[in-house]
């Protein structure tokens, strides 16, 4: 009786990926992806982004610091399109993830009107890479994710809100939809539609057009809405500025540059005093300032971060992203980088999914999209000719974008988180103030569940932040400032 061996049985083999060193460093096969994709993510990224180059100028360089100066419009595109360049690469090559990131809206405003108002810019941004250090510092020591549980989702999500309804706000004043009414006219009312009560004059025109085609285009989910409507609106400025006699269009003319390239000035890079804003307002205030410039970093690029690994399928099974310390640890330098450039704080640009959707999943598109910033920083005429009314309508829809992204996260049937959420969300705008629509709604938190018997249920930290609050406020009263 003659017995056969079993046939063997292969093992399974890990699968085989190619050998080039670009695509072991990045990972590329290994994610599912291949060169091509990330080259056309990475362009995505930046078409989708890029309106950051002439926005964040416009936001910044039209507010002055206690001394009355501004920041010069051409440096200011040359530090934030350098410093998108620097932290784009440094996440795609640390962090190997296709996060972009660029000067932040929202703390941008900060640093505009709540903290170069009461100090000089040097000193507004020294306060700027001082939240840097701090956010490196709770990366480093592992706190970071705790320091964000301990303020409520609910809270978090009237934060986001908050400053969406503020820079929406901020694009309608800047745009002259919008204006202050004189304290002379002896009016209750602060604010009032247009110039004179009525919207007036071709300015106004493009602004309101260009609102209407970038919502339009997003409601259509065309790719790079905002920054095609911002090309599309400059060029119908230009046309009507050489056609009519516009007085004046504010702080950019639609005039075509003689040489649309020109050598970048990097002449804020560097300018920071770290400690001289403290000087200006004191330990406590300037204490306040910094945690409202973290606040507004921090819990927006933790969910960027989160929800673009998630559409690039870069999060496990259990919902967490491997080497997130990496890419956590850049956007603090990124934070600390934007301060010490004078572009404000850099963070993760939720825009990244357009180069997502585009296939790509490692930091080779990061790459690429930090090299097309590099690029710009030779188009710096191209950018100062755009005005505010063709670039505003990008605060609306990014307003909007963050308000729908975030309201139904907020459990409105529970008054002790809605009523702060809600406060907070308002505050923001009617006092045009992020510090002040975080802090009340920190204290409202904490008394309101006090009130209702759950004082057990507030963290410790949100009991400290909350008094220094409240103290910050009582000051004046006290005779303190």
């Amino acid at each position: 009786m003659s017995s056969s061996a079993p046939a063997p049985v292969d093992s399974p083999q890990p699968p085989s990926y190619p050998s080039s060193g670009l695509d072991r460093f990045f990972k590329i096969s290994e994610r599912g992806s291949s060169v091509a994709r990330e080259v056309r993510g990475g362009f995505a990224t930046f078409f989708a982004m890029a309106y950051i180059i002439v926005l964040n100028p416009i936001i910044l360089g039209s507010a002055k610091d206690m001394y009355g100066h501004q920041l010069d419009n051409g440096q200011l595109v040359t530090a934030t399109a350098l410093t998108a360049a620097f932290t784009t690469l440094l996440m795609g090559v640390i962090g190997n993830v296709p996060i972009a990131l660029a000067a932040g809206l929202g703390v941008n405003t900060v640093v505009a009107l709540q903290l170069a108002p009461r100090m000089s810019w040097p000193d507004a941004m020294g306060m700027v890479v001082l939240a840097g250090f701090v956010v490196m510092l709770l990366v480093a020591t592992g706190l970071r994710e705790r320091v964000m549980n301990a303020v409520p989702l609910g809270l978090r999500k009237g934060i986001a809100i908050g400053i969406g309804l503020f820079i929406m706000l901020i694009g309608l004043v800047d745009a002259g939809f919008v204006s202050r009414i004189p304290d002379a006219a002896h009016t209750t009312v602060p604010l009032q539609l247009g110039a004179d009560g009525h919207l007036n004059g071709w300015p106004v025109l493009v602004f309101v057009l260009g609102a209407l085609l970038t919502l339009s285009l997003i409601v259509r989910k065309v790719p790079g809405a905002i920054l095609i409507s911002i090309v599309v609106m400059t060029v119908l400025a230009m046309i009507i500025n050489a056609l009519a006699d516009i007085p004046s269009w504010g702080l950019t003319t639609p005039e075509w540059p003689g040489n649309p390239v020109a050598s970048p000035d990097f002449g804020l890079i560097g300018q920071v005093s770290l400690f001289g804003g403290f000087g200006k307002v004191g330990i406590l205030t300037g204490v306040l300032f910094v945690f409202t410039v973290l606040l507004s970093c921090f819990f927006d690029a933790m969910g960027t971060i989160m929800g673009v690994a998630d559409e690039a399928k870069l999060v496990d099974a259990d919902g967490q992203m491997p080497g997130i310390n990496k890419v956590l640890l850049v956007d603090g330098l990124a934070v600390a980088a934007g301060g010490a450039s004078s572009s404000s704080a850099t963070t993760c640009f939720v825009e990244s999914t357009a180069g997502v959707g585009e296939g790509a999943r490692t930091g080779l598109a990061n790459v690429v999209t930090g090299g097309l910033f590099t690029l710009s920083l030779f188009l710096t005429p191209l950018a100062l000719m755009v005005p505010s009314q063709a670039a505003t309508p990008a605060l609306l829809a990014v307003g909007f974008l963050i308000l729908s992204g975030s309201i139904t996260a907020i459990d409105w049937k529970d008054y002790t988180i809605a009523i702060p959420a809600f406060l907070t969300m308002v505050m923001m705008p009617f006092t045009y103030s992020i510090t002040n629509g975080i802090g009340i709604g920190f204290i409202a938190f904490t008394v309101l569940r006090l009130a209702a018997g759950r004082g057990r249920e507030v963290p410790a930290a949100m009991y400290a932040v909350s008094a220094v609050f409240a103290f910050y406020y009582l000051m004046p009263a006290l005779g303190l400032t």
